[in-house]
């Protein structure tokens, strides 16, 4: 078993997880990342080390591209307004903090990534909750929260195919309406709550309460992960190749054989593809596969958002380390209202993203993937963030120093919703398998990732 040759297709969070897993068993792993860095979508980089033209590469090659910035992006770089900075693609806060999925991982190595933690707060029109829910609200609907949390994984099942908005009719009371509301669009990443499974949203909900604080973020950002992680692999004898291409999955007799990698075949006894699964056929003939399975990949589709990243010269003590969601009524976006948030756990010195004496606060509002492309939608999600800052820091336009605004298109490998189901870790090619944000498992984006891994590894060491 442990002598097998694995070969992994991205260096994303789902890979380096594999990775670190099976090298700890034994198995001969090599993963290829396609970019000159680890990471995948989940990546926190250092703009200072790139130029104008890397940047823009790196979105494209994402899905995404910054739509506004002030001052304009040229100048940005010109000046050198970057410089000291470290900030992600696109928001990545990680659900359950530092007892979040990947320090469960860790914690295997005698290893721990320390995380900024956060409880989440609700910004309303004339200011702000914080927490979300007072003691008082909390012992409102608390039995309608633990029946929620508390159903068997049969019972999940058959939720699984409940749109969340008739378990808003039959919960959606008060406050409680509120929460399902808006955490179920922000834990799918989708407005549309007609297309949000109750099961699913459960699930992932769960995945949050494990005695730390609902969200997290890495000090030092998600790279402190990849590197740890990528450290544990390399001690381990597995290897990582950047700027690596994989150009072909090569298949015969309905067997995976090998991988071409910038064009030389590597042999390998089992492929493991972290990218999203509709791009499955990019990288081997669909004749290989049944037509139905092509047909299923092929019509999964991801979720989108406009980002914001704002650096301030000044900052509210009292707003530092704390993350806010908010909700905007009948903006004409799909789903009629729009979820988003405003995280203040990078503007903490402790985060080290920043220069001293700067602040870096990272947002998102959720739109769909067509929405993300659409200017005028861009704009008045835009305003939108902007407004809401302010509504907590009436006067940050006199301090800001930079801001900018990644629009993405492709969120995550697919979307978590009742009409897009995301395929198994398994294949009908035998020895290849799926893992990542784009497959079944539980929690979502960064965790869902992480477990797909573990269902990975959990399969081969049977």
């Amino acid at each position: 078993m442990g002598s097998k040759k694995i070969g992994v297709i991205g260096a994303g969070i789902a890979g380096l997880t594999a990775g670190l897993l099976l090298t700890k068993k034994g198995f001969n792993v090599e993963i290829f990342e396609k970019e000159k860095i680890i990471g995948g979508r989940a990546l926190t980089i250092n703009l200072s080390t790139l130029s104008i033209s890397d940047y823009r590469k790196l979105l494209s090659d994402f899905k995404m591209f910054i739509p506004f910035s002030n001052p304009d992006l040229e100048d940005i770089f010109s000046k050198k307004l970057f410089d000291g900075y470290k900030f992600d693609l696109g928001y990545h806060a990680i659900g359950g903090g530092d007892m979040s999925n990947i320090n469960l991982i860790l914690k295997k190595f005698n290893e721990h990534v320390d995380f900024l933690e956060s409880y989440v707060g609700f910004i309303r029109e004339d200011g702000y909750d914080y927490p979300f829910l007072s003691k008082l609200d909390k012992l409102k609907i608390l039995p309608n929260i633990m029946r929620l949390l508390l159903v068997r994984e049969k019972t999940l099942q058959k939720m699984d195919s409940i749109p969340i908005t008739e378990t808003i009719e039959r919960y959606g009371h008060g406050k409680m309406k509120l929460i399902l509301e808006v955490f179920s669009r922000s834990i799918t990443t989708v407005n549309d709550l007609s297309r949000i499974s109750t099961g699913e949203m459960i699930r992932a909900q769960r995945n949050l309460y494990r005695g730390s604080k609902p969200v997290g973020y890495p000090i030092n950002g998600l790279i402190a992960i990849h590197d740890k992680i990528a450290d544990l692999i390399g001690k381990q004898g597995g290897k990582i190749h950047l700027d690596s291409t994989v150009e072909n999955i090569v298949i015969e007799d309905n067997k995976v054989k090998g991988i071409t990698v910038n064009g030389v075949f590597h042999p390998y006894d089992i492929v493991v593809f972290t990218l999203p699964p509709q791009n499955l056929s990019s990288f081997a003939s669909e004749n290989i596969f049944p037509d139905e399975y092509v047909k299923t990949l092929k019509s999964l589709t991801a979720t989108g958002s406009l980002c914001a990243y704002y650096a301030l010269d000044k900052m509210d003590s009292n707003l530092v380390g704390k993350t806010f969601h908010f909700i905007e009524r009948d903006i004409g976006v799909e789903g009629n209202d729009a979820v988003g948030m405003i995280d203040f756990m990078t503007a903490s010195p402790k985060s080290k993203l920043s220069p001293r004496d700067y602040y870096l606060i990272q947002s998102y509002i959720i739109c769909t993937p067509e929405e993300a492309k659409d200017k005028k939608i861009l704009e008045k999600l835009k305003t939108l963030l902007d407004e809401n800052l302010a509504r907590l820091l009436p006067d940050y336009e006199n301090h800001l120093k930079w801001a900018i605004y990644p629009a993405i298109w492709h969120l995550d490998g697919v979307a978590k919703t009742i009409d897009n189901i995301k395929p198994s870790i398994f294949t009908p090619i035998e020895n290849l398998y799926l893992i990542g944000d784009g497959v079944k498992a539980t929690g979502i984006g960064f965790n869902c990732a992480v477990n797909s891994a573990k269902l990975l590894y959990n399969s081969l060491i049977q």
